[in-house]
């Protein structure tokens, strides 16, 4: 009896011991993919910013187009907001998305970091046309707020009880609809459909947060007894991949919202 008893508390231990380890590793992966993700975003905007610098003046000068009273396109500003090149900048980070996730098995887990810096900075020229568009102070305040919904819904994804992966189809869906008719209606320009699209952008990518960061750990949770480092830092990065593109699309929708235009 003493032996059975000895034996059932060595049996608890290890199990104890085990399950702290899955905690403490789950913690270090969730770091690493905010610590990925929040990178990616200095990345993003910093370029945004940089970039949006380099393609306007107030010296007519240099023009190459007038954009506003003083204000001015430069010759790469001219390229790239009003070229053909411009529809390759607007698509370059969805096909960039498609290829990364196709490729993602043969790259090792630095590559796929690497990877994403570079998908990160070409975001930032993608969507640098939004200082020139808007304040930077409403620019400043929509950050912040979508900031604080991420955070709200990242948390609640990751200690929420309840399983959530039946949203996962529901949202794709979503999404695919949601490119559809912005394509649509960058032809139609109605200022009706952006405003459906932005309020309905807001909640799929709203949802999709919490459903990712849930994915995430439960992912971590599934493969974690593998001992596979380098999958699991492969792991790490397409989950910041996926809950970058679920804030920088939320902030965009915002920004169409509640962002004040120049």
């Amino acid at each position: 009896m003493a032996e059975y008893d000895t034996g059932r508390t060595m049996g608890r231990a290890a199990a104890g011991v085990r399950a702290a380890d899955i905690d403490e590793g789950l913690r270090a992966h969730m770091n690493k993919v905010y610590g990925t993700m929040s990178v990616g975003m200095l990345i993003t905007f910093a370029a945004a910013w940089a970039i949006s610098g380099l393609a306007t003046t107030t010296d007519p000068a240099l023009a190459a187009a007038q954009i506003g009273e003083g204000k001015y396109l430069t010759s790469l500003g001219a390229a790239i907001y009003t070229s053909p090149l411009k529809w390759v900048i607007m698509f370059l980070p969805l096909a960039f998305v498609f290829g990364f996730g196709a490729a993602i098995n043969r790259l090792s887990a630095a590559s796929a970091q690497l990877v994403f810096y570079v998908f990160a900075a070409t975001m930032g020229l993608s969507i640098s046309w939004i200082f020139m568009v808007f304040t930077g102070y409403s620019v400043i305040q929509v950050f912040l707020i979508t900031s604080i919904a991420f955070a709200g819904l990242s948390i609640w994804g990751y200690t929420t009880k309840k399983d959530i992966s039946g949203w996962g189809s529901f949202l794709i869906m979503g999404v695919i609809g949601l490119i559809v008719a912005s394509i649509i209606n960058i032809f139609l320009g109605s200022p009706a459909i952006m405003f459906a699209i932005s309020i309905i952008g807001v909640l799929i990518f709203a949802g999709l947060t919490a459903y990712d960061t849930q994915k995430i750990k439960n992912t971590y949770l599934q493969m974690a007894h593998t001992g596979d480092q380098e999958w699991l830092g492969k792991a790490a990065i397409m989950g910041a991949l996926n809950l970058y593109l679920d804030f920088i699309n939320m902030f965009m929708f915002l920004l169409q919202l509640l962002g004040n235009r120049e």
